[in-house]
């Protein structure tokens, strides 16, 4: 993991009374793959468009590759970004397509993405709305990629495609990561398909930012504890993230602090990471969509 790629600090964007995003502190390595996760109304898309400079923040500060984020070529000369809509012209071929973005960039790699597509056996002469969602959506990746980005940031790239597509998808994503210099933050839903593809983790809910760190580092600190129900745990060692009780028994996804131990009485389990996203939203979620 590298210096931060992206940084913000109290970063929000209202719409009239409504805060869509509200005081997100965020920091992200480069190098990673950072998972955007959170439901429907989360912020995730608000959040994307502010970094790639298509919104602009109503409250704080933010900067992606140590800029402020600006409609301007100096700035996004070096993003890639791609929407949940996945923009592609339906009339036009991929080929039309590399000559577009050949125009409008001056780093773009035409020879890459005609091997690209190539070696996925997408046709470069039909048009884009005659491919299947998986192809569509492996032409626009390759697109932003060609770009030779810094930074790429997905919007719902798999949102719409069948499973195979999306393990296609996501094999072609990890493969530009591994060729190095590439940062990604992808946003989804789907948390099975993020886990195979991220060290990174972001989740936002309520418009807040309730979890960002490296996925080791949140696996290490949180724990599943069950104990009996009459058990107290010491509230300077861990916060409680999720807790369920029977009459007898209690069960508890606690945050341990630096240097705490699990008391005496309680049996310790590793969850895994969707428990531990699931949980932070659910916290969210219980306190009012504070």
């Amino acid at each position: 993991m590298g210096a931060a790629v992206i940084q913000t600090k109290g970063l929000g964007k209202r719409y009239g009374s409504f805060w869509a995003l509200e005081n997100c502190n965020i920091s992200v390595p480069a190098g990673s793959v950072s998972a955007l996760v959170g439901p429907n109304g989360a912020g995730k898309s608000t959040l994307l468009k502010i970094l790639v400079g298509l919104n602009r923040a109503s409250a704080g500060q933010g900067e992606v590759l140590g800029k402020a984020p600006a409609q301007e070529e100096s700035f996004l000369s070096d993003i890639g970004y791609l929407a949940q809509e996945i923009p592609l012209y339906k009339n036009l071929n991929a080929a039309d397509h590399i000559k577009m973005g050949a125009h409008l960039n001056k780093r773009f790699d035409k020879e890459f993405m005609q091997k690209r597509l190539k070696d996925l056996q997408i046709p470069l002469d039909r048009p884009v709305g005659k491919l299947s969602g998986g192809q569509r959506a492996q032409v626009a990746l390759a697109l932003a990629l060609a770009k030779k980005p810094k930074l790429l940031l997905l919007d719902e790239p798999v949102a719409a495609l069948d499973p195979l597509a999306r393990h296609d998808f996501l094999s072609s994503l990890a493969q530009a990561v591994a060729d190095g210099g590439l940062t990604v933050v992808m946003s989804s839903h789907l948390l099975a398909d993020l886990e195979r593809v991220s060290d990174h983790v972001i989740v936002l809910a309520a418009g807040k930012t309730q979890l960002c760190d490296e996925i080791e580092t949140v696996l290490n600190e949180h724990k599943l504890l069950v104990g009996p129900r009459q058990n107290k745990i010491p509230e300077d060692d861990f916060a409680i993230i999720h807790e369920t009780h029977t009459i007898r028994q209690s069960t508890l996804l606690v945050h341990l602090k630096k240097g705490a131990k699990v008391p005496n009485g309680w049996q310790q389990h590793e969850p895994n990471i969707e428990e531990i996203i699931l949980a932070y939203m659910g916290q969210a979620k219980e306190g009012g969509e504070k």
